[in-house]
């Protein structure tokens, strides 16, 4: 029996050892591309494979190349003499607990409900750092953005730099104590009429509203305070568009409920001027112009290289 399990850990052993390709002098193992797979998914690699084998595959070989590409990168990297110490590192995550207002504790507890080790967490940021090194000297340098193409973007993506509309709204809600939804014909839709008629007629919505009223914000006046248009449903946002602040909609029927409405305040959509967002277009195309250039460039490192897939 003993023989038998020392046979099968020495094939697990070899079969996590199985080099699945080679970059340079260099050689990324069976065992590495399951780890990063399991890290960038969070799943095993095995259970990946019995759900759907075809995605798994393309997942695979998608991490492969990304390992084979930080290859070429590194061996750039040596090539140039650039070298990220422990203390940068350090530098860096002290930087993003102090951005995010957490403990070292708290950012411990992050990391973990994540899955990922503080350990693993400093490679990660240690081959960050050194990407972005390497960008600067090989790729960033070199990248003008024109105010031409700045502004071009703006005209061609005008609907990305709207404010969205907002309203702040006051109700009077009546509810309905029996079972059945109330109607047109119904005591509640009358009772809601008599008092849309006596707003009408000069009373205070608020004074009203906290003497009726059944809903949030009863107390206050039927305050329900500020909205994004997004965030109302359809039938109170058609009421709305016909309204202007100081109005007061015919009652609105709802489940189990009557309601009035007064559109205290409205702030329309608005175009944010290309003044305001300029800089914020210029880092857009800068990051897509990185990307492509970052590409074109570790293409051209993987055709001088010697890479061999054996997956």
């Amino acid at each position: 029996m003993s023989v038998f399990l020392s046979h099968l850990y020495r094939a697990s052993a070899e079969t996590a050892n199985k080099v699945v390709a080679i970059v340079n002098d260099d050689v990324i193992t069976l065992h590495e591309l399951n780890e990063r797979i399991r890290l960038m998914t969070g799943s095993e690699p095995s259970h990946l494979q019995i759900q759907d084998e075809k995605r798994f595959l393309e997942t695979q070989r998608q991490i492969l190349d990304a390992m084979i590409a930080e290859k070429i990168a590194k061996e750039k990297l040596r090539q140039l003499g650039i070298n990220v110490t422990s203390s940068e590192v350090d530098q860096f995550i002290e930087g993003m607990k102090k951005k995010n207002r957490v403990t070292h504790e708290q950012f411990l507890a992050g990391l973990k409900r994540q899955g990922i080790s503080y350990e693993i967490y400093r490679k990660r940021v240690k081959s960050q750092l050194e990407q972005s090194r390497i960008l600067s000297i090989e790729v960033q340098s070199r990248i003008i953005i024109r105010e031409k193409q700045i502004k071009e973007y703006y005209e061609q993506h005008k609907e990305e730099f709207r404010t969205e509309g907002s309203v702040r709204l006051a109700a009077i809600v009546l509810k309905q104590e029996s079972a059945k939804n109330p109607d047109r014909s119904g005591p509640l839709y009358r009772k809601a009429q008599e008092l849309l008629s006596r707003i009408r007629q000069g009373e205070d919505f608020g004074a009203l509203a906290r003497e009726f009223s059944q809903g949030p914000g009863a107390k206050e006046g039927g305050d329900l305070g500020d909205f994004k248009t997004s965030q109302l449903d359809p039938k109170l946002v058609s009421a709305i568009n016909r309204m202007s602040p100081g109005d007061v909609s015919e009652p609105i029927i709802r489940p189990s409920a009557v309601q009035i409405v007064k559109l205290v305040e409205k702030n329309e959509m608005k175009q944010k001027p290309f003044g305001e967002v300029r800089e914020a277009i210029q880092m857009v195309l800068y990051r897509k112009e990185m990307e492509k250039r970052y590409s074109s460039w570790i293409k051209e490192l993987k055709e001088k290289a010697y890479t061999k897939i054996f997956l």
